[in-house]
């Protein structure tokens, strides 16, 4: 599919500092004692069936890097209790789950068909997206240096969007959460660049890419999956011992993406996408944890 140009910046792409006063820092938390009512009692005191109110569709992007089990990827539960919730109070909404798998070998689809998201699309009647093969926009944004412009699925702009990420630690950059769970978004024909893995073009300068790329585009609302955790890398390795069992949400995606790191034992001041969206993007320190 051919992409969509523009040549100037769109004004919603312009999302640093887009997080409001009330919101910076402030990060919700609660014990997972089953999805749906975990996940109801959490995004009920984020108030988001409230920030939904006016919107027509709303994006949920998992991740789904490769088709592997929980707590690589996201679970599957997690995400039904979450269009539950979103098709509750809004349920004339148009949800749209959508990733991009990181793998040579297949296509996202496998991973929605092995991961169970398939089957929840057909049951809840939602759509699926891979955005590997999405409509694009061509974006400039002059603050970035990594990424002056960028290519970008037209659909982030047109929906609220809502990231679902894995507590996870990061062979390269560190940890990766819900700043670089947005690397999913981008397509492989201008970011594979002959790599291994079709995001490879991220993997120079990492930090500088995954801040740009939330430059152009950062989460509206995270829920962060950290029910387990992988304390080691993103792939491999042992999980978190013992697990949180926690649900961290929030509409500052740098105040999550810190909390976060405090989970996997790591200063966010030392990952450097991290802390250097703070203070831009949002707010690492202080953090207000409030739990549901």
């Amino acid at each position: 599919m051919p992409d969509i140009h523009s040549n100037a910046l769109r004004p919603d792409t312009a999302h640093g500092g887009s997080v409001s006063a009330a919101h910076r820092g402030r990060v919700h938390v609660c014990t997972l004692t089953g999805w749906n009512a975990s996940v109801a009692r959490l995004l009920d005191a984020a108030g988001l069936a409230e920030q939904l109110s006016g919107r027509r569709t709303v994006l949920l992007k998992p991740n789904l890097v490769e088709a592997s089990n929980p707590p690589i990827t996201t679970p599957v539960a997690l995400t039904a209790a979450v269009v539950d919730y979103i098709l509750t109070h809004h349920p004339e909404m148009r949800l749209i789950i959508g990733e991009g798998c990181g793998s040579l070998d297949y296509e996202t689809q496998h991973c929605f068909d092995s991961l169970g998201y398939t089957e929840l699309a057909e049951e809840q009647g939602v759509e699926l997206l891979d955005l590997n093969c999405a409509p694009l926009e061509q974006l400039k944004n002059p603050r970035c240096r990594r990424w002056p412009q960028m290519h970008l699925p037209t659909v982030l702009f047109d929906a609220y969007l809502i990231s679902l990420p894995v507590l996870k630690a990061h062979t390269l950059a560190g940890v990766t959460l819900t700043l670089k769970n947005m690397m999913g978004v981008a397509p492989p024909r201008h970011y594979q660049q002959g790599g291994h893995w079709k995001k490879a073009a991220f993997h120079t300068d990492i930090h500088k890419a995954v801040l740009d790329l939330n430059r152009y585009r950062c989460p509206d609302f995270t829920l962060l999956d950290a029910s387990v955790g992988m304390r080691k890398a993103h792939l491999w390795g042992p999980p978190c011992d013992p697990p949180p069992n926690l649900l961290v949400a929030g509409y500052d995606p740098v105040a999550v993406d810190a909390y976060g790191c405090g989970l996997l034992g790591r200063a966010w001041q030392s990952i450097d996408h991290i802390a250097q969206a703070h203070g831009e993007l949002g707010q690492a320190h202080p953090l207000q944890i409030l739990e549901a």
